[in-house]
């Protein structure tokens, strides 16, 4: 187990939410006036075409980018109504991201780079150590806390990745396209770690994903179609 004490996932609320960019006098919509609902601790896949905005939701969302217009709420929080270092300090503090390509630091052991939120978030390097070796641990990398990057596999270095988001025990945790770099066995694997570490911290899990196998696997299912969001339930 991680979580020192199981917390309560983070509800989350969209209302007229907008995203585009503009080249010239061309503007570009990628995501329409979305209203929508994430209850807490909820389990969810996104799906959708290649450009139809999966990505960018989740850098909305996980507030890397800010919306063209309308609001998300955090629980009882109008995220981006907040001056920017708040919503700094929230990033780091209650959001955990998982990408497909890892974007750990090639010059760091996997130690150092789950240690990473920690120590940029103030805590004792002591501390942070000892919490970063015990999920390495958990995630099955006892025998690698001292490997670089480059000297681990695909599927170790996601499982580090997976252990640097959970390090400061989110309440939402962003997965985009998780296991697409990763063989058939492998991905099976890191989607297992990330279901039962969502289940130990309680937090709620968004993944963005391109495979319907993956997406079944999470209790709802979202289809992002001409920027606004289709649901379907179960195996449809």
């Amino acid at each position: 187990m991680i979580a020192k004490t199981k917390k309560r996932g983070m509800h989350i609320r969209t209302e007229g939410l907008g995203k585009f960019f503009t080249t010239g006098t061309h503007r570009i919509e990628v995501l329409k006036d979305l209203d929508m609902q994430i209850s807490a601790g909820e389990r969810v896949s996104i799906m959708g075409e290649s450009g139809s905005g999966k990505s960018t939701f989740l850098q909305v969302l996980g507030t890397l980018d800010a919306p063209s217009e309308g609001r998300i709420w955090y629980d009882d929080r109008d995220v981006f109504s907040r001056p920017a270092h708040e919503v700094d300090a929230v990033r780091n503090r209650e959001i955990g991201f998982v990408f497909q390509f890892h974007h750990l630091l090639g010059d760091h052991s996997a130690l150092r780079n789950v240690m990473m939120p920690a120590l940029i978030a103030g805590v004792d390097y002591r501390e942070a150590e000892a919490d970063a070796e015990a999920i390495l641990r958990r995630v099955g990398l006892a025998d690698r806390l001292s490997h670089r990057p480059g000297k681990l596999s695909g599927g170790e270095q996601q499982r580090v990745a997976i252990a640097r988001a959970m390090m400061r025990r989110p309440a939402l945790l962003l997965a985009d396209e998780p296991t697409g770099n990763l063989d058939s066995a492998t991905a099976e694997s890191v989607l297992e770690m990330m279901l039962e570490l969502n289940e130990e911290i309680g937090c709620t899990l968004v993944v963005v994903t391109h495979s319907p196998a993956l997406a079944d696997r999470l209790e709802r299912k979202l289809r992002l179609v001409d920027g606004q969001f289709i649901e379907t339930r179960g195996g449809q």
